[in-house]
């Protein structure tokens, strides 16, 4: 095909309109995937409304890609990829690999990490050029409106669940239950911890159980959040997946000694915590990114393995502006994915 399509927006906050463009070519370094899948993930709008420095319009966001390699740049063969193999991509899109953070190999904390959308065109669209180490490679037993949103949502959650000091048989609580938090319980109780939903109203207790959460707390009732987490012993980890910067507060009383908060959910509000909450019980507060490529594989076969699959609304790619608004609304449960087959 000479062509392909993309969901695109000309300028900020603008709407999605599909477009076709010249079929790029991957330079060296790089391949082409034909795009299966693409998850619409919430901070798909810090691009579309110029949120972040060195967005260019149009714009095609998408960072939660899953597709097949179509053609290989130069030198990717030499590096284990072949035309036809299943790959996805996710927030990590690359690395500059010259960074101190690079030369020490945390890559995901590059200072110039390539987030697709972002750094290059992301995976709204039938094709995507990416570098070749943001590949994952996509199990089998995964179908790619599956294996999209593990790409950010699901390696973000799981990453920062099995890089925490929690280890099986610890308390371990999830603060929100929707996009990230209901893949958040998932992995939790496939790793063994005594997991601990946490989200607001008494309805969604039976929805946590299905999860695979042991315990389910109301946050709105009138024990607090801290008081129930102590009430079964203190949670070792909190993994804070809700936007929420208050509700992200509520849960550090109720971390055990040595107790860490992961934060994984973006809130431009100050937490409130102050020092002495901290001190005497030597508590931790801990900001995670997503992953690398590795990561996302990892997570990827780790879901495959344990029968993790994310809860999707699965779209064409033409329906993109619908699917991101429905997005935006917080009326989507709990990931939408847009197709282009």
């Amino acid at each position: 095909m000479s062509t392909y399509r993309v969901a695109q927006v000309a300028a900020p906050g603008g709407q999605f309109a599909i477009v076709e463009r010249e079929m790029p070519q991957p330079g060296p370094g790089h391949v082409r995937i034909a795009v299966d899948a693409c998850g619409i993930c919430h901070s798909d709008a810090f691009f579309v409304n110029a949120g972040l420095p060195g967005v260019r319009f149009p714009l095609v966001p998408g960072h939660e890609i899953a597709g097949r390699i179509e053609e290989l740049g130069e030198g990717t063969q030499d590096k284990g990829w072949h035309v036809g193999d299943r790959v996805a991509v996710g927030w990590f899109g690359g690395s500059c690999g010259h960074c101190t953070p690079c030369r020490q190999g945390d890559f995901v904390v590059c200072e110039n990490l390539k987030v697709p959308g972002w750094a290059y065109d992301g995976g709204y669209a039938e094709a995507v050029i990416a570098p070749a180490d943001a590949l994952a490679r996509i199990p089998d037993a995964l179908a790619g409106p599956d294996a999209a949103p593990l790409g950010c949502a699901g390696v973000t959650t799981y990453n920062g669940l099995r890089r925490s000091s929690a280890r099986p048989g610890d308390l371990v609580a999830v603060l929100g239950i929707g996009g990230l938090g209901h893949l958040g319980v998932k992995y939790a109780a496939a790793m063994g911890f005594e997991t601990v939903a946490i989200a607001r109203g008494a309805g969604k207790a039976d929805f946590a159980k299905q999860l695979g959460a042991h315990h389910y707390i109301d946050s709105t009732a009138d024990t607090t959040v801290a008081d129930a987490l102590q009430s079964l012993g203190g949670a070792k980890v909190v993994l804070a997946t809700a936007a929420n910067s208050d509700a992200t507060t509520a849960t550090v009383d109720g971390l055990s000694p040595r107790g860490e908060l992961v934060v994984i959910g973006a809130d431009t509000e100050p937490l409130g915590i102050s020092p002495n909450q901290l001190l005497m019980s030597g508590k931790i507060v801990r900001g995670h990114p997503s992953g690398t490529a590795q990561d996302v594989q990892d997570t990827l076969a780790f879901s495959a393995l344990h029968g993790i699959r994310p809860m999707t609304e699965v779209v064409p790619l033409d329906q993109a502006d619908q699917a991101y608004q429905k997005m935006l609304s917080g009326a989507a449960r709990f990931r939408m994915v847009l197709t282009t087959r």
